[in-house]
């Protein structure tokens, strides 16, 4: 399941459109480093399109994650404000939505209903990162090791809203493609 719908179906319509007001399309070129470990970061990411690599150390070594569409980067510096566990590069050219830190800390300090809806959403995406690991490890036998979700593994409160980050996903890249035409 695509990760950013977590946070996408958590937000309302205001919330949505202040990310996307706050926020910027960036173009990353394959090859180009992302995020560096070690190296903090002012951005919270939301992929949009390509293919970035996840890496330990540097982005010489092999690649313990693909992240596509979908995907939510920079999550956990965010949160903790610690340099990233990762290095996260372009593997083709990758286009995603950036939001400045600094512009999304003063929003989640001087709106509390944001704040509180956005945080939950991270919570729930880093439970089910965290139970995708755990499953891939092989703690659970009962969880299937495809990667993929059925609908019945997904916390039911994110599926309440699934279809209404869904649609806010696709408005998001329709309106980008508007924008590069």
């Amino acid at each position: 399941m695509e990760k950013a719908l977590f946070i996408l179906g958590e937000l309302t319509d205001d919330d949505f459109d202040w990310m996307l007001t706050n926020g910027s399309k960036e173009e990353i070129p394959a090859g180009t480093i992302l995020i560096q470990q070690g190296n903090p970061i002012d951005k919270f990411y939301i992929v949009l399109g390509g293919d970035l690599g996840v890496f330990m150390g540097s982005a010489e070594g092999p690649v313990i994650a693909h992240l596509s569409s979908g995907e939510v980067v920079g999550e956990m510096s965010f949160l903790d404000a610690r340099p990233p566990s990762a290095t996260v590069k372009a593997i083709a050219d990758s286009l995603v939505w950036s939001i400045p830190r600094k512009h999304l800390v003063t929003k989640l300090h001087q709106d509390v209903g944001f704040a509180s809806r956005f945080y939950r959403a991270l919570a729930v995406f880093l439970c089910d990162r965290l139970r995708g690991t755990v499953s891939r490890l092989g703690y659970d036998p009962d969880q299937s090791l495809s990667g993929s979700e059925s609908e019945a593994e997904i916390n039911p409160s994110v599926l309440d809203n699934l279809d209404l980050a869904q649609i806010r996903f696709s408005w998001l890249l329709r309106r980008l493609l508007l924008i590069e035409n």
